[in-house]
């Protein structure tokens, strides 16, 4: 056969195949899906996401979705195709069908709900009413690939501080009848709460949960269907820096245990304490905390010192791995386990605490959103990784931030961006509180731990813009509204106006409302700004669609709103203190708040928004009096933002900071500030950073120079809660302020700063 002849016939044979291979996949509405899965070999994380998928595709579609021996859906387990990775899928369109290829269950799980999300069904299709919309038909291209696996191994969130939101609405509202294993005073958190709560994780790409713990919730394995139900969505149940072994140690101890929870003097006890759940949990997913502290988030009882701590830490450490070992798994490197150095215990670690290499140490934040340590690099050759305790929500000193969930994205990416820098990459848990209203920083702080390269590529304006688009239609002009929102929220949570603390030996002082330290033109600021976000998310909310009222309400109207008028109550009451405006203008305000929390309790949502959680003075109405002291800060000469240095090394952190030109300083590389003539014989310079932790050793040096005049360093660590570390983590700034000699008044001057460590990051200077 001539050789052009037999080449133009495989040619011709190819042609169809290719064709086919090329084509796409096309489903129009109301065509019944066929999906070929196995899942008989498979873990029920996948039969759950099918459902799920199911139910997504009869709102969406209008179809039903069946499984066949062959159809338009091909699921499949290949570890081999994703090079072993953990929980990784991948996506491609062949021969006219769509496969999806998992890793394991859990990536087959992602894959499927992935689907899900490109037909247009948002994670918070639920838990923000993002009500799925009708499609005629969705298509995907012949030759689509996409292939995803996650940066961070178990990534989740902790409901926590459920006291006024979570655990009120689940209760008396959304679950009243949810069933107790055992007799106590405490209202349960159920089985179909849960479920909400395991589909918004599985939809986000999460696999852990940290369950709520205070005294006022029925412990979750004391709940009749929780596990059960952690087991059907695959969700790994972790405990908190005080709750070792999976017991809820705070509301678990007066139902189960025995005596005091004491290791020293009560150690029998104890242990079969934790036993009793770890032989009753050793089947499921779980992520064993170990070590010890007190009952509820205090030292741990009947060791004093640190030295005495360390020394019972190590023994309660040993005793529990041989628990794992004996009930679990005697190859412990397959039993996830977690040790959390927070508050004391960090001080306990420091001191000399051995953690078995296979362990994962959980490094946490200092409760504001400044991580406190950083893998050394000895630590960061640890078998067991590291992982990090984030917060979004506080309850505790100097003052909660419980309501409103204000918390900086940018703030939230700069740290958590450094953290995977300094391979914390294990474990990522977020304190969400009763996770509404902190929807836009679960998801951020998911979407980091899923694929921190595409978040960072984006950065926080595109990533919110991203958000907004997918829930509400709404971007760029959303986005910049939100943005001042934080950015103002930065300078001073809604929480703070009040100037109160808690927690502190003098409670009648720090529980007086009294004037914010702000200058005249801050306060100009914010009551000019205010009133423009209020009225700009009052007309983009005309501009919506009926099914994106609810969601827009909840994602943007009322966090907007809600810290408008808290602006306006205080800004107004300290005006009125000292007799520039009407009492009834703030009072007016406070009710305002009252009647914007009412419409967010809906019947779905009644109970989840408490305006005045804990009832702290800051959200009631002001107390009338009259003062006569100063109204406001004195001017400065000059405020500059990091971003104005006309010289050196630095790196911009998009949308951070007072003004959002904060800049992270390199270590050994000067930055240069030219400043004018200046007609004074003195100036007082005050350096305002970001009140951070050090990433090495215990220091965190500036050095700088006022034209030939060089000055000793300034250290700006702050340590443990101290007075300067409650001041810096309130206002978001580290300060100090230094007079200097001015040599000319009529010449320029060059102010240069030389950071001496890593993670300085410069806000402003001020100059007085």
């Amino acid at each position: 056969m001539p050789r052009l002849f037999l080449f133009l016939l495989c040619l011709t044979m190819a042609l169809p195949l290719a064709a086919r291979r090329t084509e796409g996949v096309e489903w129009h509405r109301g065509r019944p899906l066929h999906l070929v899965c196995d899942t008989a070999n498979l873990e029920p994380v996948v039969g759950t996401a099918l459902d799920m998928f199911r139910d997504d595709c009869r709102r969406v579609l209008g179809s039903t979705v069946t499984l066949a021996p062959s159809g338009d859906i091909i699921l499949r387990l290949d570890a081999h195709k994703m090079h072993g990775r953990w929980e990784a899928f991948c996506m491609d369109v062949c021969d006219g069908r769509l496969i999806i290829t998992g890793s394991d269950s859990h990536g087959l799980a992602y894959g499927l709900l992935e689907l899900s999300r490109m037909m247009g069904v948002s994670p918070w299709e639920w838990w923000a009413d993002v009500t799925p919309r009708r499609r005629e038909f969705f298509t995907l291209p012949g030759g689509f690939h996409t292939e995803q696996a996650p940066d961070v191994a178990f990534r989740g969130i902790f409901i926590n501080d459920e006291d006024w939101g979570m655990l009120p609405w689940a209760t008396q509202n959304h679950e009243p009848n949810a069933t107790k294993t055992t007799s106590s005073s405490a209202a349960a958190i159920g089985p179909r709460t849960h479920e909400r709560i395991f589909q918004l994780l599985l939809r986000l790409r999460a696999n852990s949960f940290w369950p709520a713990m205070h005294a006022c919730s029925h412990p979750f394995f004391l709940t009749e269907g929780n596990r059960q139900m952690a087991l059907r969505y695959g969700i790994y149940i972790g405990t908190s820096h005080c709750e070792p072994m999976a017991c809820n140690v705070n509301g678990e101890w007066n139902l189960r245990g025995q005596g005091e929870y004491d290791y020293v003097h009560n150690a029998t006890s104890v242990q079969h304490f934790w036993e009793e759940r770890v032989r009753d949990v050793a089947s499921q997913p779980i992520l064993y905390t170990l070590g010890m502290r007190g009952v509820h988030d205090g030292a741990m009882q009947g060791a004093r010192t640190v030295d005495e701590q360390r020394t019972v830490l190590q023994r309660v450490i040993n005793d529990q791995r041989n628990m794992l070992r004996r009930l679990v798994n005697p190859d412990l490197e397959r039993v996830p386990q977690v040790f959390i150095p927070y508050k004391e215990v960090l001080d306990v670690y420091r001191r000399g605490l051995t953690v078995p290499d296979d362990v994962c140490l959980m490094w946490c934040d200092d409760n504001y959103g400044y991580l406190r340590h950083f893998p050394t690099p000895s630590e960061r050759r640890r078998q067991g990784g590291h992982g990090v305790y984030y917060h979004v929500s506080y309850w505790g000193r100097p003052h909660d931030y419980l309501w409103l969930a204000t918390f900086s994205p940018a703030l939230l990416m700069q740290q958590m961006s450094q953290a995977y820098d300094h391979d914390m990459r294990r474990m990522w848990i977020l304190n969400v509180g009763d996770l509404k209203p902190a929807e836009y920083q679960t998801q951020l702080f998911l979407d980091m731990a899923w694929d921190i390269r595409k978040v960072r590529r984006q950065g926080v304006r595109a990533h919110l813009s991203a958000f907004l688009q997918e829930n509400l239609g709404l971007a760029d002009s959303l986005a910049s509204l939100l943005l001042t929102h934080y950015q103002l929220a930065h300078r001073c949570k809604p929480e703070f106006l009040g100037g109160t603390r808690v927690e502190e030996p003098n409670r009648q002082w720090w529980s007086t409302v009294r004037d914010l330290p702000f200058t005249r033109e801050e306060i100009d600021h914010r009551r000019a700004l205010y009133p423009h976000l209020e009225d700009e998310a009052e007309r983009l909310a005309h501009t919506l669609p009926d099914d994106r009222r609810a969601a827009y309400f909840q994602l943007v109207k009322y966090p907007v709103q809600a810290a408008a008028e808290m602006n306006k109550k205080m800004l107004l009451a300290q005006r009125a203190r000292h007799g520039h405006a009407d009492w009834q203008e703030s009072h007016r305000a406070h009710d305002s708040i009252q009647s914007l929390t009412r419409l967010y309790n809906t019947p779905k949502w009644r109970g989840i928004m408490d305006s005045q959680p804990r009832r702290l003075p800051v959200f009631q109405p002001v107390p009338e009096h009259r003062e006569d002291s100063s109204l406001t800060l004195p001017l400065p000469l000059l405020t500059l933002q990091g971003t104005d240095a006309r010289r050196g090394t630095y790196k911009p952190q998009e949308a951070l900071g007072y003004e959002g030109g904060a800049v992270l300083l390199q270590k050994g590389k000067d930055i240069v500030f030219d400043l004018p003539p200046l007609p004074h014989d003195t100036l007082t310079v005050e350096l305002r950073l970001l009140p951070t932790h050090a990433i090495k050793g215990d220091s965190l040096r500036l050095a700088l120079r006022l034209d030939n005049t060089t000055l000793p360093p300034l250290n700006f660590e702050t340590y443990g809660r101290s007075e300067e570390w409650k001041q810096a983590v309130l206002r978001n700034q580290s300060v100090r302020r230094i007079t200097l000699p001015l040599r000319s008044t009529h010449k320029p001057h060059r102010l240069l700063l030389r950071p001496l460590d890593e993670g300085l990051i410069l806000d402003q200077i001020v100059l007085y």
